[in-house]
């Protein structure tokens, strides 16, 4: 299991990352142009085979075990009235995926993967980030672990998702650092606030910055002074992922801003990932377009929970079966040339 002892075993990692494995993306490419297609004629699904070739540096890359994990975490700024809905629903919405009843349970068992939830600390929220930090030291590096714990070896395919009433707002502070800008490019409806509520993100993300802008000198430091639990531990869990080869597929909005600071600071971070999908949470385009990515879907969702990146594991599987079962021209017989 990964494990981060302290901020500088996480820069660390940051430094060291992974590469995919050269030899087996050559070796699925070459079986690519033997199979009985057109050359290029299945689009994405060809290079999604060979994204997880690299990663599980094999020809053949297979998908038996697809792990979600869902973080929960609870947010000081929400009391700012930048959410559509009280604090009080995160742990219900826990208590719903526990019994199987939100639409993240529905989704895993539609795509066949397992279904983890993990709350943290639901009753102490983090500090308010327009005026404070919101977490020590000890605590950003205590949900950084809490993600990385979920990540075993034996992945074929990890998603992360989220519950937390208000972390679009810490999210957009994330993407205003790492990428500048102004508030208002990063603060969209979130759970779907009026008028007022996206003026009250909107200020409470330009506080956040004023006042921590100058100290996040690191990725660390950044996810502590403008994060959340649960937006650390899905860094934790993705970071945790790249270390050991296991590839991953990106939810939403409040997903990829846990990795901005990643990225902002080293740009390959994102190779082991595929982006899901694009919600409609305005800013997410813009921040995949940073990321360099191209959404495998584009459905207007805007749930969260990881549920549009469940949506795309059959994207993946499809691409698997493709690549693995279908004969060769020698095999089938076929002349080749198509």
């Amino acid at each position: 299991m990964i494990r981060f002892d302290d901020e500088r075993a996480f820069a660390q990692a940051l430094d060291a990352l992974p590469q995919p494995d050269d030899v087996a993306v050559a070796a699925a490419a070459a079986r690519q142009t033997e199979l009985t297609k057109p050359a290029g004629s299945l689009g994405r699904l060809e290079e999604i085979a060979l994204f997880m070739a690299g990663w599980q540096g094999s020809a053949r890359p297979a998908l038996h075990k697809a792990n979600i994990a869902v973080f929960a975490g609870n947010h000081g700024v929400a009391a700012r009235g930048v959410s559509a809905f009280p604090v009080e629903v995160t742990e219900q919405m826990v208590g719903n995926f526990r019994v199987g009843g939100a639409a993240i349970n529905q989704l895993a068992t539609a795509c066949g993967a397992e279904l983890t939830v993990v709350p943290l600390d639901l009753d102490r929220p983090t500090g308010d980030i327009a005026r404070e930090p919101a977490m020590t030291a000890d605590e950003c590096l205590a949900a950084l672990n809490a993600g990385a714990a979920v990540v075993t070896p034996d992945t074929d395919l990890l998603l992360v998702g989220e519950m937390g009433i208000g972390n679009t707002t810490p999210a957009a502070a994330l993407c205003l650092q790492a990428y500048g800008g102004s508030a208002e490019d990063w603060c969209g409806l979130g759970s779907g606030v009026d008028a007022g509520g996206v003026a009250r993100k909107i200020a409470a993300v330009e506080s956040a910055i004023a006042v921590h802008g100058p100290h996040c000198i690191n990725p660390f430091e950044t996810l502590r002074r403008l994060g959340g639990r649960e937006i650390a531990a899905m860094a934790g869990a993705i970071m945790a992922a790249r270390m050991l080869r296991v590839p991953v597929l990106l939810d939403g909005f409040i997903c990829c801003a846990a990795i901005a600071p990643l990225v902002a600071a080293q740009p390959g971070f994102s190779a082991h990932c595929l982006a899901g999908h694009c919600s409609a949470e305005q800013a997410h385009a813009q921040l995949l377009d940073q990321f360099g990515m191209e959404p495998l879907l584009r459905l207007g969702m805007r749930l969260g929970e990881g549920s549009g990146a469940a949506v795309a594991v059959p994207l993946v599987r499809a691409a698997l079966a493709t690549h693995n079962g279908m004969a060769t021209f020698v095999e089938a017989a076929v002349a080749a040339g198509l």
